[in-house]
C-alpha cells in the first residue's frame, strides 16, 4: 500500500474519533463553559503527551516552538470563532460553514504551497461541498453575524491544515503536535479566566468524556495528523475531514437515537464519494477519445 493511502486511512480514523467527540463534547458543555472545557481538555492532552514523549520534548528547538505557536494559534482562533458564531447561528449552518475549509484549502495551497490540486481532487471538493449542504443545512438559509464569525473559523482551520503540511516536514512532527495542543490549552485558559468563571468539574460522566477527548480525540488525533500529513496533500486532508459530520451522524444515531433524513443520507453518500474520487486519482483523460495510428505492415514478396 502506498504511503499516501496509509496516511489518508490514518486521517480517516482521526476524523472518526472527532465524529465520536461531537456527542461527548455536547455532554461536557452541559457542565462547563466553552473555554473552561477547552482549557481542561487541551492542557490534559498536552501534559500527558509531554510525559509520554519526554525524551523528544527535551530536544525541542526554537524552530519547532515558532511553528507550534503559529499552528496552535490558528487552531485556537478556529475554535474561538466557531464558538462565538454558535451563539448567533444554528448548529446546522455552523457545521456546514466550518467544513467549507475543504473549498479554501486547495485554493490557498496553490498560492502558499505552490501545489495545484489535481482534477480528481477538484471534483472531490465540489462533491463534498454539495454533500455537506445536504447533510447539515436546514431550511433557514438567512445569513447573520454568527455565520460571519463561523466563516472566519473556516479560514483558520484551513490555515491550520496548510501550515501542518508546510511545517511538519521540517521539524519533529510529534513535538510540533504536543506544543500546538499546549498553545490551544494555554490560550483557552487565559480566555476562560478573562471572560468566564472556570471550575474543576466533579461529575464522573464529564470526566470520562474529558479524558476520552483528551487522550484519543486530541493527543492521538493531532499527533497522527502531524505525523502522516507529510505523506499526503492538504487538499486530501481537507476532503477526509469533511467526513466528520458523517461520523457524527452515525454515532448520533447509535448513541443518542438521532435519525438521519433521506437528504442527509444522500449528502453523506456524496461526501464519501468525494473522498473515493480523490483517492482513486481518476485521470479525466480516460474519457478523451484516443486516436491510434495503425502502422501499415509492409508487404514482403514471398520467395517461390
Amino acid at each position: 500500500m502506498k504511503k499516501q493511502y496509509k496516511a489518508d486511512l490514518a486521517l480517516l480514523i482521526v476524523t472518526l474519533s472527532w465524529g465520536i467527540s461531537f456527542i461527548l463534547t455536547k455532554n461536557s458543555l452541559d457542565e462547563l463553559s466553552t473555554f473552561n472545557f477547552l482549557a481542561i481538555r487541551f492542557l490534559i492532552s498536552a501534559i500527558t503527551s509531554a510525559f509520554i514523549f519526554y525524551k523528544r520534548i527535551l530536544k525541542i528547538d526554537k524552530t519547532t516552538l515558532k511553528y507550534s505557536i503559529i499552528i496552535g494559534s490558528f487552531m485556537f482562533l478556529g475554535y474561538a470563532f466557531q464558538t462565538i458564531g454558535l451563539n448567533f447561528t444554528t448548529a446546522s449552518k455552523s457545521a456546514f460553514i466550518s467544513c467549507l475549509s475543504v473549498v479554501f484549502v486547495p485554493i490557498l495551497s496553490a498560492f502558499l504551497l505552490n501545489k495545484v490540486p489535481k482534477p480528481s481532487s477538484i471534483i472531490g471538493v465540489i462533491l463534498a461541498t454539495f454533500g455537506l449542504a445536504l447533510l447539515t443545512l436546514d431550511g433557514d438559509l438567512n445569513l447573520n453575524i454568527g455565520d460571519f464569525y463561523t466563516f472566519l473559523c473556516t479560514f483558520c482551520f484551513a490555515f491550520q491544515i496548510i501550515t501542518v503540511s508546510k511545517y511538519a516536514v521540517k521539524v519533529d512532527a510529534i513535538n510540533l503536535a504536543i506544543l500546538q495542543i499546549a498553545v490551544v490549552g494555554i490560550l483557552s485558559t487565559i480566555v476562560s479566566f478573562l471572560f468566564e468563571s472556570p471550575i474543576i468539574p466533579t461529575g464522573k460522566d464529564v470526566w470520562v468524556s474529558i479524558l476520552f477527548l483528551s487522550f484519543l480525540c486530541t493527543s492521538g488525533a493531532f499527533i497522527i495528523q502531524n505525523t502522516v500529513q507529510k505523506y499526503t496533500t492538504a487538499t486530501h486532508t481537507a476532503l477526509i475531514f469533511t467526513s466528520e459530520p458523517v461520523f457524527a451522524s452515525i454515532f448520533g444515531y447509535l448513541i443518542a437515537g438521532e435519525i438521519l433524513s433521506t437528504r442527509g443520507f444522500i449528502g453523506a453518500f456524496l461526501i464519501i464519494s468525494s473522498m473515493l474520487f480523490a483517492e482513486l486519482d481518476f485521470n479525466l483523460s480516460f474519457f478523451k477519445n484516443k486516436i491510434y495510428v495503425k502502422k501499415k505492415t509492409p508487404i514482403v514478396a514471398k520467395k517461390r
